[in-house]
């Protein structure tokens, strides 16, 4: 796997003689080194999301880490990658789906599929973008995702729920990918969530939220009725039937 790093790493000071005007990552099973004219810059520490990050240049930042991550394919292996942590670059996810970085939003979709293609919440909580040699912040400020349609086949028990995401995934809501139901803190009615990959989540549009309740019945659990939604052979329970006006 070959990845391209943006021109301009000055933690060096200079780059090595006869050096091109981009890096090579070249990345090997679980091996990885930076490879810069002949010379391997992850020895000299220059592996380093933050340098090839400059918040000076935003534009041109982007299209350096747009480069790193180009050769990864569509959902590379994040959950086997075990880099080390560089902290926080600018990259922020907001509530509507919108990206941003360095305080400016990210217009292109293609590239915010890129970036989602990598990223990975952990066990602490935090979401990370996740190179093969490198992991960055992201500040999430809801989900990292947004459910955005909902395909409906079969009924009652036998239905299943596909909903696809702003990132264009398509995921079946079931055992594997579970509905979860927050509670809105504005309207205090539940807040449907979809587990996507991983620990991220999918939040329903207000849209699709509606479409879901529509599709949603009554069943007893653990001695209560409770009003949920079947999908995959599960049921998921929004809230209590009696809650339910």
């Amino acid at each position: 796997m070959t990845f391209l790093l943006a021109p301009g790493d000055s933690r060096s000071g200079s780059r090595p003689p006869g050096a091109p005007d981009a890096a090579i990552v070249a990345i090997k099973g679980a091996a990885a080194s930076l490879v810069w004219g002949g010379t391997d810059l992850r020895n000299n520490g220059l592996c380093d999301l933050k340098t090839i990050l400059p918040k000076t240049d935003a534009g041109a930042a982007l299209q350096g880490l747009e480069s790193l991550l180009r050769d990864t394919g569509t959902h590379p292996p994040v959950h086997l990658w075990n880099p080390p942590y560089c902290g926080d670059i600018g990259m922020r996810i907001a509530s509507d789906g919108t990206w941003f970085y360095a305080g400016s939003p990210i217009g292109r979709k293609p590239l915010v599929k890129l970036f989602a293609s990598v990223l990975r919440k952990d066990e602490d909580g935090l979401t990370y973008l996740v190179t093969p040699v490198e992991k960055v912040l992201v500040t999430v400020d809801d989900a990292p995702f947004l459910a955005v349609e909902m395909e409906v086949t079969g009924e009652g028990r036998g239905q299943a729920l596909a909903l696809r995401t702003n990132t264009d995934d398509w995921v079946t809501c079931g055992p594997e990918h579970p509905l979860r139901f927050g509670c809105d803190p504005r309207t205090g009615g539940p807040k449907p969530y979809l587990t996507v990959r991983g620990r991220l989540d999918a939040l329903f549009t207000r849209a699709l939220y509606y479409d879901l309740v529509a599709l949603a019945g009554v069943e007893g659990r653990d001695g209560m009725e409770q009003f949920g939604v079947w999908s995959g052979g599960a049921f998921f329970a929004m809230a209590p039937a009696a809650a339910v006006v």
